[in-house]
């Protein structure tokens, strides 16, 4: 029943294939650490995870976007799960950068099914520079307005996820408020800062052969100021050790990736998008390259089930 539930979600990603849209601190690794797009992934393992990432988007832009993001999550006895996260982001004269907690409380449903439930608290630092821009309408309040600097701002989030060894479903709200509309610099009366972003994601792992599994999943996002967007996937585990990937986000580009398990601790990904839309014809695509380690006394357990989410 469960395998028939994650097929169908995964169904109606693909039906959502003409829709687009640039969504905030867009990664292409998410199923490697799926941290970011929802709290409640926080201590789902029986051990725990840091890992860093960078991502430098539309390569030859000038200012370009580029972000950087380290996490720690663990599980605190059998019930709780925790996580740090950090993000550095920088888009054209915008910068930010964000501290958040999480903290999960783990429900079991059946004997081998759980339900995490997660709420996020955090700031974000928010950074502006005129500076860097040539302005042609100098009569605009927008760029007649001071420079931000470290402008701070109150995040709360959430998120639920069920899972398996071999599926999950995701639902995650990371930043459900963020009250510093009357702080920043708007373009309009009616405008907003910040969104709300929803994540709606699943994956299943077909075991193929004894050395060789397919994981298919995706990853719908959703704002109300925008269509939404799916990220579509299929990975493939050669002999528990080389993870090979394709990817497709709709209206925008297509995804290479690779993730190699150097040891039971420690592995390492890169992923490569090669764009789609009209930006194709100024970008080299954009680049992403992600180091993990996993920690904790019951990490040999990788050796008999690999950490397939």
């Amino acid at each position: 029943m469960i395998k028939r539930i994650v097929v169908l979600i995964m169904v109606v990603a693909l039906a959502q294939s003409t829709l687009n849209a640039q969504q905030e601190l867009q990664l292409s690794q998410y199923m490697f650490n799926q941290l970011l797009t929802n709290p409640a992934y926080s201590g789902t393992h029986e051990y725990g995870s840091a890992s860093v990432l960078h991502r430098s988007q539309w390569v030859s832009f000038d200012n370009a976007p580029t972000s950087q993001v380290a996490s720690v999550e663990s599980p605190i006895g059998e019930k709780l799960g925790l996580g740090l996260l950090v993000t550095n982001d920088s888009h054209g004269i915008i910068k930010e950068l964000s501290f958040m907690g999480n903290v999960g409380y783990k429900f079991n449903l059946t004997e081998t099914t759980k339900l995490s439930l997660a709420v996020r608290l955090g700031v974000s630092s928010y950074s502006t520079d005129f500076g860097d821009i040539s302005v042609w309408d100098v009569d605009d309040p927008i760029y007649s307005s001071a420079n931000i600097s470290g402008e701070f701002i109150p995040k709360f989030g959430a998120g639920a996820y069920v899972y398996d060894e071999k599926w999950y479903v995701s639902l995650g709200v990371p930043t459900i408020t963020a009250p510093s509309d009357d702080k920043l610099i708007l373009t309009s009366a009616n405008a907003k800062y910040f969104e709300q972003h929803y994540y709606l994601g699943a994956g299943y792992v077909f075991p193929l052969s004894p050395i060789l599994d397919l994981r298919p999943s995706f990853l719908l996002k959703y704002q109300n100021a925008a269509p939404a967007e799916v990220d579509i996937n299929a990975n493939f585990l050669i002999n528990k050790k080389l993870w090979l990937g394709i990817g497709y986000r709709t209206g925008d580009a297509l995804i290479g990736m690779v993730e190699y398990n150097f040891s039971n601790r420690l592995r390492g990904g890169y992923a490569y998008d090669f764009t789609t839309s009209d930006i194709k014809n100024y970008s080299n695509g954009s680049h992403e390259i992600m180091i993990a380690f996993d920690f904790g006394e019951d990490i040999l357990i990788k050796k008999t089930s690999p950490r397939y989410f």
